[in-house]
């Protein structure tokens, strides 16, 4: 793939990160557009490495912020942690289920079924950019007729923690969308939610890059001559000018 298509999706994923469109989604039309296969590791991958340049400008934008809510003393910090901790616990139980039964169930059929391989239903896609689209005004709707802010509670986190796990599988349907309207309709304020939710993606990226990292090594790995493992990749040898 060209450096010029990945500044294309570079853009486009930027220019969707900090906005409730789901920026995957975007990118993933945008590959489609362009000819790619958004469910080839190597692509996997570099949608995930797109979602981690967009996180370092959400730390360097909700830092300040951060720092003045959740930094501001140990028993402040100590509940913002448990609350992130909940909900990521609670979206990777709910992230995982829906893997096994995406793949063992829906795609049964499909020998050495991955959940990536749905990544590319445009059709899926824009279901779920539609569900996401009527979850938005919904809550914004219901948070204009909000009397007063709920405060943040470890029983509200862990439920915008099974919506953030909801939303794993499905391009289109918007996390930040999703989780940050189901703060509204809890009643948390929009900034404080808002802070919330890009938090949580913080700690969720890395554990997606890992495991998009592994698939696209043993992807590699299949390629390489009989006896050779998915070490050989590691060995100097291997990295000889060809």
């Amino acid at each position: 793939m060209s450096i010029l298509k990945i500044m294309v999706l570079a853009l486009v994923q930027g220019m969707a990160e900090l906005l409730p469109v789901s920026s995957s989604a975007h990118v993933i039309v945008a590959e489609k557009l362009m000819g790619l296969d958004p469910t080839r590791p190597d692509l996997t991958m570099l949608l995930v490495m797109l979602h981690t340049g967009t996180m370092v400008a959400v730390i360097l934008y909700f830092w300040s912020s951060w720092k003045e809510n959740y930094f501001s003393s140990r028993r402040v910090f100590w509940n913002f942690t448990k609350r992130v901790a909940v909900a990521t616990v609670l979206t990777g139980i709910v992230g995982l289920a829906l893997k096994f039964l995406i793949e063992k169930i829906a795609l049964k059929s499909v020998p050495n079924a991955e959940i990536e391989m749905i990544f590319g239903n445009l059709a899926l896609i824009g279901i779920a950019l539609g569900a996401a689209g009527v979850l938005i005004i919904y809550a914004g709707v219901r948070s204009e007729r909000s009397v007063r802010p709920t405060r943040e509670s470890l029983q509200g986190s862990s439920l915008i923690g099974v919506v953030q796990g909801l939303c794993l599988p499905f391009r289109g349907f918007s996390r930040s969308g999703a989780t940050i309207s189901v703060g509204l309709m809890l009643g948390i304020n929009k900034q404080r939610i808002e802070e919330f939710s890009f938090a949580l993606a913080v700690v969720l990226t890395p554990p997606v890059i890992a495991r998009e990292l592994w698939r696209l090594l043993q992807a590699q790995a299949a390629l390489l001559p009989p006896g050779d493992s998915i070490f050989t990749l590691f060995s100097p040898a291997s990295w000889a000018w060809g």
